[in-house]
């Protein structure tokens, strides 16, 4: 039987990946709802500026400002570029085509990164920031501050953005071409620049959360790409990809029971299923309350 001095190095990482999904999620449902697109690109983006800013770092050195600026840079580039060009010819199309396209890009960005930054040998690459150097113990457990800035940015992040979406000029755009696009934009809402800044929004969070879990995790294009869209398209559905709230808590279950799974080693091998597993729950679930309503308002 395992104590819980087992899991207690768990409990703070999977916190840390939490709040990583988090912003992903939160990004993913802002995105989604102002302009109709689901962003599976999202992962495949951050890989890349993650790689970016590897490069750009000399070797055994924590990456500094410049390779944070050149990732988030380039991630916000490629999502608004990619937004402006694609974002209205997709916006009258079904969402299937929507994803695909996206999907698309995700491919074609994971097949760069693949030609530019091939696997040598099975050697593997390390990013560090200098936050891993500092932190403190708690309960045994050590602590570093780039676990604590990840958790810290998923719930300002998702404070601020509820804040924005119901109190800003902007936000409340967004929130009107969730409801009905074509009437906010008889309203006189210029639809295309809030489109524009949603895309570009979606952008800076690929940044930050590509630089954190490359730092977290790894630095591999696989982990990158997968992870991040994978765990925040979980955490977006179980939040029906219109709940910030509920898309936060789902993020953090996610990467809470993903870690805790880890020194169980009979399903250890399996924990990369934790997303799958816990959104088709969720769904499950969801759909069968729906059900039952609507038994009892026939009834």
């Amino acid at each position: 039987m395992l104590g819980w001095s087992s899991f207690e190095p768990f409990l703070i990482s999977g916190l840390a990946l939490g709040g990583v999904y988090a912003l992903s999620g939160v990004g993913l449902v802002v995105l989604y709802r102002a302009t109709g697109v689901l962003y599976l690109a999202f992962g495949a983006v951050g890989a890349m500026g993650a790689y970016l800013a590897w490069q750009t770092t000399p070797p055994n050195t924590p990456v500094g400002p410049v390779g944070w600026i050149l990732c988030i840079v380039f991630c916000a580039v490629v999502t608004l570029a990619y937004g402006v060009i694609f974002g209205p010819p997709l916006a009258g199309r079904g969402p299937l085509v929507q994803a695909v396209c996206t999907l698309g890009l995700a491919l074609v960005l994971f097949g760069v990164v693949d030609l530019v930054w091939p696997s040598s040998g099975g050697a593997s690459r390390s990013l560090t920031l200098p936050t891993d150097n500092y932190g403190f113990v708690a309960g045994g457990v050590t602590v570093n501050t780039t676990q604590i800035i990840s958790l810290v940015v998923g719930v300002v992040l998702t404070v601020g953005t509820g804040a924005f979406l119901r109190y800003s000029k902007l936000g409340t755009a967004m929130r009107a071409m969730a409801n009905d696009r074509e009437i906010t934009a008889t309203l006189g809402v210029p639809v295309r620049r809030v489109e524009a800044a949603a895309w570009l929004g979606c952008g800076v969070l690929a940044g930050v959360a590509g630089i954190l879990l490359a730092d977290l995790s790894a630095l591999d294009d696989t982990t990158l790409v997968f992870t991040v869209v994978i765990s925040a398209l979980a955490a977006a559905l179980i939040g029906r990809l219109r709940s910030i709230t509920l898309t936060f808590v789902a993020a953090l279950v996610i990467g809470l029971v993903h870690d805790l799974i880890t020194p169980i080693t009979s399903i250890s091998d399996y924990r990369d299923m934790t997303p799958f597993v816990l959104a088709a729950i969720a769904l499950l679930v969801v759909s069968r309350g729906q059900v039952m309503t609507r038994s009892r308002e026939e009834a």
